[in-house]
């Protein structure tokens, strides 16, 4: 059984940092190398966004709302994802997902069509005051 876990979410001042993570167990070929992966939001009242996506061959994409302020990254020894956030602003809060599947297309492509990934995680909530 795939188990996506996400973490690291809180609520921080605009201005600050959080650094999120999403472990992921149970992946049919095991590591995180094997899978692309991605990061979504998705605020209240709003559809669900891309955030940044990272493929097996380790190419990256992002949103431009959080360009030069993000940064999307594997550990395959650790089976973990990572998305460094900076410089947060009040329109970033939102649940964070993780997502992961087995597809090799291109991180923007990934970015813009979330059907693209099979395995999502239950997210975890990113508040951020002014």
């Amino acid at each position: 059984q795939v188990q996506l876990v996400e973490s690291g979410g809180g609520s921080v001042q605009a201005g600050g940092s959080l650094r999120l993570a999403c472990a992921a167990s149970g992946l049919p070929f095991g590591s995180v190398a094997m899978v692309s992966m991605g990061w979504f939001r998705q605020a209240p009242g709003k559809e669900r966004e891309g955030v940044a996506t990272i493929n097996v061959l380790g190419l990256t994409s992002y949103a431009d709302s959080v360009k030069d302020r993000a940064t999307i990254s594997k550990d395959n020894a650790k089976n973990t994802l990572y998305l460094q956030m900076n410089t947060l602003k009040p329109e970033d809060t939102a649940m964070y997902y993780c997502a992961a599947g087995y597809t090799s297309t291109t991180p923007r492509t990934l970015l813009n069509d979330p059907t693209s990934f099979t395995y999502w995680g239950q997210g975890t909530q990113v508040t951020v005051s002014s």
